[in-house]
């Protein structure tokens, strides 16, 4: 028998009126370099909790074995998976069945043209069989203002970068 797992109770709404940022939820997890001395090549990823523990390896396309899972497939599923819940909260209020939807992200690491430097792209897929594509068309733009992760692509995401002493 499984068991029955209890969906979110996320608002959807902009109810939040506070002054700073509210955190409801915060992880962590710490990459060493492992044999290679670094994080993409050799590295282990660990949350704080336990749940997350696995190897990062480079993928064969920027020279690594490909034996392991690496940053931008971490970001594809986190990404797919916060889109697929945004899509699925605001589908329920609409008393339409999410059960159908799949996102499928993928995610692009590339040279920036600008600079040089590097730089991720971002493709989204929903798929969404029997629904009315301009209802899932709305749905998918309420769903892009909603997401955290679409918020972060369009926007950027404050960041801090310290050295511990």
């Amino acid at each position: 028998m499984t068991e029955r797992i209890k969906l979110p109770t996320l608002s959807t709404e902009k109810d939040f009126d506070g002054e700073e940022f509210s955190p409801i939820y915060t992880t962590t997890v710490t990459v060493h370099g492992g044999a290679a001395s670094h994080g993409r090549a050799s590295g282990h990823a660990r949350s704080a909790d336990g749940a997350l523990d696995l190897d990062l390896r480079m993928p064969a396309e920027l020279g690594g074995d490909g034996r392991g899972t690496n940053p931008e497939q971490l970001f594809a599923a986190g990404f797919a998976a916060c889109f697929h819940g945004a899509l699925s909260l605001l589908a329920r209020q609409e008393a339409l069945d999410p059960a159908a939807i799949s996102v499928v992200a993928t995610v692009a690491f590339g040279r920036d043209p600008e600079d040089g430097g590097y730089l991720l792209r971002v493709d989204l897929v929903v798929r969404w069989p029997g629904v009315d594509p301009a209802t899932a068309d709305e749905l998918i733009g309420k769903a892009d203002a909603l997401c955290p992760y679409a918020r972060m692509a369009w926007r950027g995401t404050p960041t801090t970068i310290t050295l511990a002493s």
